[in-house]
């Protein structure tokens, strides 16, 4: 695992390598929480903490099941906004399920009729007051996500 970072005029950004692994979105959690946590990020409370904890999870997770190498998590915070992005080889859009309230993911009458790939990016875009993906053949994609304040 590997770690950069800097200090722009009013923002403050990290960038991680993370392998290809399954304890990637747990080291991804603990990394969030500790980046968003110290004094130089500026103002963000602890439900944005948990917030990014959740959406760096998810994103990771998809990164390292659906990349081939490592993924690259990216975290900015500017005026108490945080930006999360993640990046990964898979040029393949991430699997999007809709949940409304008379879904039956909501309340699926057995654990069986639940699909397992969709509900993430869904719960991601929740918490986020922007989001999307910027996808390039060569390189992969990135996924962005601008948590709610």
């Amino acid at each position: 695992m590997r770690a950069s970072g800097q200090a722009r005029r009013g923002a403050a950004r990290v960038t991680y390598t993370l392998p290809s692994s399954d304890t990637s979105p747990g080291w991804a959690r603990y990394l969030t929480d500790a980046y968003l946590s110290h004094d130089r990020t500026g103002d963000v409370g602890r439900e944005q903490i948990e917030d990014a904890r959740i959406v760096v999870s998810e994103l990771v997770t998809n990164a390292t099941r659906h990349g081939s190498g490592n993924c690259l998590l990216r975290l900015t915070v500017r005026q108490g906004c945080v930006t999360v992005e993640v990046h990964d080889d898979s040029p393949a859009p991430p699997v999007l399920r809709e949940l409304r309230v008379d879904s039956p993911l909501l309340a699926p009458e057995s654990p069986e009729a639940v699909p397992e790939s969709g509900r993430g990016i869904a719960m991601v875009r929740g918490l986020s007051r922007h989001f999307s993906v910027c996808r390039s053949p060569e390189d992969g994609k990135t996924v962005q996500a601008v948590l709610r304040d």
